[in-house]
């Protein structure tokens, strides 16, 4: 599947400039979705912190996951 993704979406790769986490920007703002408008919709998230990156943003995503594990909060 994701070299299907990586054929019909274009800039895909481009999310794989930064090393993966424990959860990311996409993880937080949009919900599970397998289909390729779901890929499409989380890659807008991914190429936004990759283009956006800075300690602010870091410590936004983490404070927002211990929401998510803490209080069950997040985009579902």
């Amino acid at each position: 599947m994701c070299k299907r993704f990586r054929r019909n979406i274009p800039y895909y790769k481009e999310r794989h400039r930064v090393k993966p986490g424990i959860t990311g920007w996409a993880q937080l703002c949009y919900p599970y979705g397998a289909s390729e408008f779901d890929t499409r919709q989380k890659l807008q998230y991914d190429l936004y912190y990759v283009k956006n990156y800075s300690l602010f943003l870091d410590l936004t995503i983490m404070l927002s996951t211990v929401e998510v594990i803490l209080w069950g909060k997040g985009a579902r």
